[in-house]
């Protein structure tokens, strides 16, 4: 049933609770509800019992048209409301129509009180129900004989869906975390939205996915570490990541970092999670956020940095397997740099050459090719060509700021021997600078050579 819980996170709905609010309302179906929200789900539930005319409303036809996911509650009055059962038509309808256009909807039905033979009209309890309403159609011509056989159908169509049944579930609790888990599978509201222009990722993919060795439950992603701490503080990145573990859209108070690492750790030490920290630059920031004690079996770390050495910290527990990014090929690299400058994966001939010869100025980093190709849609040859001899002298600006990171992380002494390095060993094996840097680092695992494609910008081979 349906008509309108304010809509504030976007202009349609997710999923559409269809439910005889007399029996399930207060319960059951709040519950559920809530859990939806708790999820970042947008969910439609209907707000009136009663409603003045014989036709769904407009506002309520929207919501189910909008809606990619529809979740009936069969209780055993459901089919004595024609509202309940108008709505089940209408999503009956939208679940065929949808397998034809390409965009699949689904249904998840939860035999709540009744036994799936109810809802297919085995039984005399829906049957009964549908019986009555023939017979008020017969005083108060409310509806038609047709629309009866179209009720009909469509309970016998949604029986043959698998879903939940109450009685062979231990309570509403674990019905709804079971619920909410599948619906947050097949909404995929945790899944970033990643460019379609990524090329020569197969062999890394693949890399990655042998170190981890396992099969995941959620994942939860910080982004930015480095710069989000500096700016906001790493005790709200705690209270991030425990939204994120708890599929909570309420604010999570952590007063401390010392709070909100036992706090963490209570969470995660129960559940199996991938979690992603991306751009650490200290190990300590690995440490309150992922916390000190034991974590759950096959619960993995991934932790992406500029510097190795954060990795090594006397107090952690864990084993970090190391994976080195690898530049692009030449071909990929021109793949990537096509698809930004020609919306292609390979130049037009006229522009080949040229197009190498820029891309050979990237050294196969992926931020230099896309920032470049860009600049570049759509331009004149002219533009093209000056941009070449401009790349020879100096990086791009969006390449060099985010490059000036990695600079700016060195101490004071460490940024003179990076510079003096630059400016006297160009063209030298990168083997040379390396020996100087760890002679003067000592046990330091990482140089900045290794980092963001530097060996590429100052010509090393």
């Amino acid at each position: 049933m349906g008509t309108s819980t304010s809509n504030t996170l976007g202009s349609e709905y997710q999923v559409f609770l269809n439910f005889r609010g007399v029996n399930t309302r207060r319960g059951f179906t709040s519950s559920l509800y809530h859990a939806l929200v708790d999820a970042e789900i947008r969910v439609f539930i209907d707000d009136k019992e009663l409603r003045a005319g014989e036709t769904i409303s407009g506002n309520l036809l929207q919501a189910i048209d909008d809606s990619k996911l529809y979740i009936p509650i069969f209780s055993k009055n459901y089919a004595s409301s024609h509202w309940c059962l108008r709505e089940l038509a209408k999503i009956v309808e939208n679940t065929s129509n949808s397998k034809e256009d390409g965009k699949k909807k689904v249904i998840l039905p939860i035999f709540y009180d009744v036994e799936p033979d109810d809802v297919k009209l085995k039984t005399a309890l829906y049957s009964k129900a549908i019986s009555n309403l023939e017979q008020k159609m017969e005083d108060q011509k409310k509806f038609s004989s047709e629309d009866i056989k179209t009720w009909q159908s469509a309970l016998k169509e949604v029986d043959a869906i698998k879903g939940w049944e109450l009685k062979k579930i231990a309570g509403h609790g674990d019905l709804i975390k079971s619920v909410v888990d599948e619906v947050v599978i097949y909404l995929k509201t945790r899944q970033r939205q990643v460019t379609g222009d990524l090329v020569g990722t197969d062999n890394q993919i693949a890399a990655i996915n042998y170190l981890l060795d396992t099969n995941f439950g959620g994942v939860r992603f910080l982004d930015d570490v480095r710069e989000r701490a500096q700016a906001e503080g790493l005790h709200k990145l705690q209270a991030k990541l425990l939204s994120n573990i708890s599929r909570s859209m309420g604010d999570h108070v952590v007063d401390n970092i010392d709070n909100g690492i036992n706090m963490i750790t209570e969470i995660i030490c129960n559940k199996k999670v991938l979690i992603v920290l991306d751009d650490v630059a200290e190990a300590d920031q690995i440490q309150k956020l992922i916390g000190r004690e034991s974590l759950y079996p096959g619960t993995r770390i991934i932790i992406t940095t500029r510097d190795k050495s954060v990795l090594n910290n006397r107090r952690s527990k864990y084993k970090f397997k190391e994976y080195e990014m690898v530049r692009l090929s030449e071909e990929d690299a021109l793949k990537l740099f096509s698809r930004h400058a020609f919306n292609e994966d390979s130049p037009p001939n006229d522009y080949y050459t040229l197009s190498r010869r820029i891309v050979s100025t990237a050294d196969g980093l992926p931020l230099a090719l896309q920032a470049i190709g860009s600049s570049l849609f759509q331009k004149k040859r002219k533009t093209w060509e000056e941009w070449l001899r401009k790349l020879k002298k100096t990086l791009h600006n969006d390449v060099s700021a985010k490059l000036k990171i990695s600079y700016e992380s060195l101490e004071t002494n460490e940024k003179e021997i990076f510079l003096d390095i630059a400016c006297f060993l160009v063209g030298e094996n990168k083997s040379n600078p390396m020996y100087m840097w760890k002679d003067y680092q000592g046990k330091r695992t990482s140089t900045p050579f290794e980092i963001e494609g530097y060996v590429g910008h100052f010509g090393a081979n």
